[in-house]
């Protein structure tokens, strides 16, 4: 967490959550969603702005963190910004470097190891780290196949339903409590 935050949370202790507001989707995206989009549905058939801003996407990313509840959330100063999640908490990408399947989140950490590979009733590649739960960009599936491919990785097969409970995430904080106004 940035240390501009962490004086943030000092100064303010009780500013109140933030729902609704902020979403990831499957290709490891950033979305805001403003009132009209959240009264126009849910994530991720209601999108919203998908945030292009480089520095606000690492902002974002360097103070992104789970509860205790496992709702993932973007400590925004003193407020916590609950994130809709389209699929997991984490979006990875696989790239061949080196003689080595390397794994990264969608905000740029390294992930250290695989510890289960997971497919979904659609074909989605899960794997699961000690970072958490993350789904396998579309965009580096061919090389996560070669993975597969190679032995390296087994999938098991699992019910996409059964991701959240099993993994200890929820997709929806929104549904949790009331949608707080986002502050500038």
């Amino acid at each position: 967490m940035d240390d501009i935050v962490k004086a943030a949370l000092k100064k303010w202790p009780n500013v109140p959550d933030c729902r609704g507001w902020l979403a990831l989707d499957a290709r490891g995206d950033w979305y805001m969603r403003d009132d009209r989009t959240q009264a126009t549905g849910p994530f991720p058939q209601a999108k919203g702005s998908r945030i292009l801003h480089d520095k606000l996407r690492e902002f974002i990313g360097r103070n992104y963190e789970a509860d205790a509840d496992g709702c993932w959330f973007f400590q925004n100063g003193p407020q916590k910004v609950f994130v809709e999640l389209e699929a997991a908490p984490w979006v990875f990408g696989v790239q061949w470097l080196d003689g080595v399947f390397r794994v990264e989140t969608h905000t740029g950490r390294p992930v250290p190891s695989v510890d289960a590979v997971l497919v979904d009733e659609h074909g989605r590649l899960f794997l699961h780290t000690p970072l958490g739960l993350g789904l396998v960009r579309s965009a580096d599936m061919d090389t996560a196949a070669d993975a597969v491919v190679g032995g390296l990785w087994v999938p098991q097969e699992v019910a996409f339903a059964e991701l959240p409970v099993r993994f200890g995430y929820d997709l929806s904080p929104q549904r949790r409590g009331s949608i707080a106004v986002a502050r500038a």
